[in-house]
């Protein structure tokens, strides 16, 4: 099992700071089974009753303090750094720092980005705290590297709805530590410039282009499926984080302005089986995470797009400007 610090000594000074008798705990789902034994901790050092979260949580957008502002005092949410949203309750935000060696994708990554001299230098909640670590590496390589903050992220931070901290970086390429795809591809999307991602997970490093190639023509076959559709669900998160109602209802008349149908849906956890009794709709438009378009698109038995790809739908966004979706916060 991967290592992680939790910073259970500051939780619990936080906690004695409130005087909370009842502690509300959430963790992502990679993250959960250590809840029980710091559940226990907090209790027994502080005495407060422990409630664990087991919904599904999905990142600092997926908070749950609607469901625990009746039940604690306080909402400990481990995992992921803080966005600008308003909370029922206080919340305080525990970044969990993964122990992980990444010295070993960093020397595969060095070597794909070959004669790239500026590079573009970003990472996830979990790595954040390596990133000096990483930056020395580079340039004692001969990398320079650029980073930044973002809007409602961290210097060198990256989130699957928010690539704030790579617009407008001066890079001749970009490395992405970290797992998975879908960051690097948003990146790739959104610069046009090489990409490298350095898995410390895996112990290795790949660059993005075919993952992207192939990605995108899925996406155009199922913006051509849609094309000559007459009716559309919106799908809208009641997640805090995730709620776009005003894109909705700017998507809808955009619709209706083509004479086509257009039906606003709300839901918590987006899943196909809660979509199952509209049918009749022809295409879906996700407004909630913009991951789940992209990510789980094979799940839906209809054309699942994103907001600027019924733009290009309706006409109004040419193919050649593709673009990402992304949540500003």
């Amino acid at each position: 099992m991967l290592g992680y610090e939790f910073d259970i000594k500051k939780v619990i000074e936080t906690i004695k700071q409130f005087d909370a008798e009842v502690v509300g705990l959430q963790f992502p789902e990679g993250l959960k089974v250590h809840a029980t034994k710091i559940a226990r901790q907090i209790e027994d050092e502080t005495g407060s009753t422990v409630i664990i979260s087991a919904d599904p949580c999905y990142g600092a957008c997926d908070a749950a303090d609607v469901d625990m502002k009746d039940v604690s005092d306080l909402l400990i949410h481990f995992g992921h750094t803080a966005l600008p949203i308003e909370y029922d309750l206080p919340v305080i935000f525990v970044e969990t720092k993964s122990d992980m060696d990444v010295k070993g994708a960093l020397i595969s990554a060095v070597e794909l980005l070959g004669a790239y001299k500026r590079i573009g230098l970003v990472t996830t909640a979990q790595h954040l705290h390596l990133l000096p670590e990483m930056e020395n590496f580079l340039e004692e390589n001969g990398k320079e590297v650029v980073m930044k903050e973002g809007a409602g992220t961290q210097k060198g931070q990256i989130l699957g709805c928010n690539f704030s901290a790579i617009k407008d970086l001066d890079a001749d390429a970009f490395l992405y530590v970290g797992s998975g795809n879908f960051h690097t591809l948003g990146i790739k999307l959104f610069t046009d410039k090489p990409v490298v991602i350095a898995d410390p997970y895996i112990n290795e490093a790949r660059d993005i282009d075919e993952f992207a190639d192939r990605i995108m023509r899925i996406r155009f076959a199922r913006i051509a499926k849609a094309m000559d559709a007459e009716s559309f669900g919106i799908i809208v998160s009641s997640k805090k984080g995730q709620s776009r109602m005003e894109l909705a209802k700017v998507l809808k008349k955009m619709i209706h302005k083509e004479k086509k149908e257009a039906f606003i849906l709300i839901m918590d956890d987006v899943s196909p089986e809660l979509l199952t009794p509209f049918m009749n709709i022809e295409v879906f438009i996700m407004t909630a995470c913009p991951r789940i378009a992209i990510d789980d698109a094979n799940m839906y038995k209809k054309p699942l797009l994103t907001p600027q790809e019924l733009e290009i739908v309706l006409g109004k966004r040419d193919w050649e400007d593709y673009e990402m979706d992304e949540i500003e916060y």
